[in-house]
This record gives C-alpha cells, sequence and structure tokens, in this order.
C-alpha cells in the first residue's frame, strides 16, 4: 500500500458519485432525480472533488520529475490512449443511433476537431462528445499554468493563484463568452489555441530550458480562457466565466494542501487562501456542494496515513476510464431494457468491466510505455521543489 492510497481512495469516491448521479434519471425517474438533484448536486460534488484531488497531486508528479519534457510525456501519455478511445466508442455508438451526438460535429467541424484534439472544447463553447469531457478542459488549463509556473521558477506561489482567481471571480466583471459567442469568433478561437498548445507542449518536449521559458508565457495565457469564455454557449457546463474561474481556484487550494503538508509554504498563509476559495466557492458553486467537498477531502487527508478500503483503491486505480465510458455503458443499458432494476445492474456490471478493460488494456500500457521512453531530465529552474518525501510512489493519476 502507497503513501498515495488516500488520493486513489479519493479519486474512487468520486468516480463513483458521478456515475451514480449519471445513472440516476434511469433508475428514479427525471421528477426524481431533479428533486435530488436541486437539493444537493451530487455530480458537481463528485467534480469538485476530482479538481482538489488533481490540483493536490499533479504539482507533485511535475516535481517528482524535475522535468517540464517528461511530465509532458507522462501526461499525454496518461490522458490521451483512454480519451481518444472513450471517443472512438462514443462516436460508434452514436453512428448506431445508441448515443445522441451533439450538433456542433457537423455544424462547427473545425471549432469541434480542435476543440476535442486540445481537450479544451467546453471552455471554447464546443460541447464534448461525452459530457463528462468537459471537466477535461479545466485539468488542460490546470496543467499549462502549473507548467508555466514551475518553468519560470514560481510554483510556490499556490496560494496567491488560489486566492487571486477566487478574488477575481468575485470583484471582477467577467465577459462570459469574450472569444466565442459567435460561430465564426468559436472557429478562430478553437483554431488558434490548437495551434498555441501545440507549440507550448512541443516546446516542452524539446527538453530546451531557453524554449521552455518562453513557451511558459503562452502556457499561463491559457488562464484567459476561464476567465473570458467561460460559458460561450448553451451548450457547455460552465454557467459563467465567474464560476469556470473559481473551479480552477478550487484545482489551485488542492495545490496549496500538498504544499502545506509538505511545509513549502506556512500554515496561516495556506489557512488564508483556502478560507478565500472555501467562500467564493459556496458563492458560485454552492454551499453545500462546497461544505461536503472539503469535509471528505478533509476525511482523507487526515486519515492519509492509515489504510483506506480497497474497494476504494481500486476504484481510484480505474477512475480515469470508469469516468470516461460510463455514460456509452448507461446508453447501452437504456437502449436494452427500460426497467429500472435491470438498467442499474447492467449498468453496474458494464461500467465496472468497461473500467477494468480500460485500464488494463489502454490506461498500463501506455503508462509503461511512458516509463520506458529514453525521456532526457533536463532539469528547468523549478527543480529545487524536488523533495525525498516523494520516494518511488506510483502516480496516482
Amino acid at each position: 500500500m502507497t503513501r498515495l492510497a488516500w488520493l486513489d481512495a479519493l479519486r474512487g469516491w468520486a468516480a463513483v458519485t458521478v456515475a451514480v448521479f449519471h445513472l440516476s434519471p434511469a433508475v428514479l425517474g427525471g421528477d426524481r432525480h431533479l428533486s435530488l438533484y436541486h437539493a444537493f448536486d451530487l455530480g458537481r460534488y463528485g467534480v469538485l472533488l476530482f479538481f482538489l484531488v488533481s490540483g493536490y497531486v499533479i504539482p507533485m508528479s511535475l516535481e517528482r520529475h524535475g522535468s517540464l519534457r517528461r511530465f509532458w510525456t507522462g501526461r499525454l501519455l496518461r490522458i490521451y490512449p483512454a480519451y481518444l478511445v472513450a471517443a472512438v466508442v462514443a462516436l460508434a455508438l452514436g453512428a448506431a443511433g445508441l448515443l445522441r451526438m451533439p450538433a456542433q460535429l457537423t455544424t462547427e467541424t473545425a471549432a469541434s476537431v480542435a476543440g476535442h484534439v486540445t481537450m479544451l472544447q467546453d471552455l471554447l463553447g464546443v460541447r464534448g462528445v461525452l459530457r463528462p469531457f468537459w471537466t477535461l478542459s479545466y485539468e488542460m488549463v490546470f496543467y499549462l499554468l502549473t507548467a508555466g509556473l514551475f518553468a519560470w521558477g514560481r510554483h510556490r506561489w499556490s496560494a496567491w493563484w488560489a486566492a487571486g482567481l477566487t478574488a477575481v471571480a468575485a470583484v471582477v466583471a467577467l465577459p462570459d463568452d469574450l472569444l466565442g459567442g459567435t460561430v465564426g469568433q468559436r472557429r478562430i478561437t478553437a483554431v488558434a489555441v490548437l495551434v498555441l498548445l501545440v507549440g507550448v507542449v512541443a516546446a516542452y518536449l524539446t527538453g530546451s530550458k531557453a524554449v521552455s521559458l518562453v513557451a511558459a508565457a503562452g502556457g499561463l495565457g491559457a488562464a484567459a480562457l476561464p476567465m473570458v469564455n467561460g460559458s460561450a454557449t448553451g451548450g457547455v457546463t460552465g454557467a459563467s466565466s465567474a464560476q469556470a474561474t473559481q473551479m480552477l481556484a478550487v484545482m489551485f487550494a488542492g495545490t496549496v494542501l500538498y504544499r502545506m503538508r509538505h511545509r513549502q509554504i506556512g500554515r496561516l498563509p495556506a489557512a488564508v487562501a483556502l478560507t478565500v476559495v472555501l467562500a467564493g466557492a459556496a458563492v458560485h458553486l454552492g454551499p453545500a456542494v462546497v461544505l461536503a467537498v472539503a469535509v471528505t477531502f478533509g476525511a482523507g487527508y487526515a486519515l492519509s496515513e492509515r489504510r483506506p478500503p480497497a474497494v476504494l483503491v481500486w476504484f481510484g486505480e480505474v477512475s480515469y476510464s470508469l469516468y470516461l465510458l460510463h455514460i456509452p455503458v448507461l446508453a447501452v443499458a437504456v437502449h436494452v431494457s427500460d426497467r429500472p432494476l435491470i438498467i442499474a445492474l447492467l449498468f453496474t456490471a458494464g461500467a465496472l468491466g468497461t473500467a477494468w478493460a480500460g485500464h488494463r488494456y489502454v490506461e498500463r500500457p501506455a503508462q509503461e510505455l511512458a516509463r520506458r521512453l529514453p525521456v532526457i531530465n533536463i532539469a528547468t529552474q523549478g527543480t529545487d521543489a524536488r523533495t525525498g518525501s516523494f520516494g518511488k510512489h506510483r502516480e496516482s493519476v
């Protein structure tokens, strides 16, 4: 059992809650689902818990590698193979008439393709072929910001970013669709972002410190997307740029917790930043959900030295495939039967089976490939943050 098992357990719990949330309408019926949704948004709870865990782990991964080149190689092989498989499965089900595809695939093909390639579709005003893809937009922005700060040696400014993003969301009148309010704007923005992202990642993969420093400026510019384009169309999940910016602040709150635990920042500044984020998140994301997320993560944090339930750890290990593939499984289950109990049984068996298969035959081979690649560790300015506490723990995300 590794010292990151508690994070796997939290991730597993988050994945299960999101899957249950999406199953709910088919089992309980639309009216009951909506009643529960209005009382407590279980889907948002699971997503925010995911964001906190990512915020905690991604800087650990980057600083453990000590190289932006190795970090991005690992990230790309970690997230894209399973993502591409899920997209292909969704398109196949859509062609078979089992899964409804977003209209933008045909009406805004260029923006949709560019958005899916960058994983930034939700922040470009484009709906993903699978609804859960929207959270990957925030993950990608966070990767770019974390890498940019690391390249510039400002990676320990987590508390400032967490509190600062919350302050921006609270006091600045942010536009919701500055870069994607029209079809033409979405197309231009999506293509420009694709070129920028490819350029930034390619620069990091060169391993050159000088090139990485320049690329970091472009990467840090990704913060503009949630700030000015957080709700470009009605088809995306973000309700406003203020809400999108606040969700990014939640991810940095996870980083604050990580740095506090490893004594890279003091308890007082960490407490101040976390209090600010908690208050802002309660306003923009719902007080009950935010409180539940804080309590859940706090419990995992407090019990991190104890052995978590093995089933939750396993769910955490397969959580990415479970998260990506449970909607296609649900679409098939609903097509096979209209009886709630049968749907629930088919969904449970199918979701767990596809999650295991995705992890075993897609994720693990890609991760093994990342470990075998002869990537040269050319350090950047951020390597002073590496600590012996990381040891040889496997990466949790």
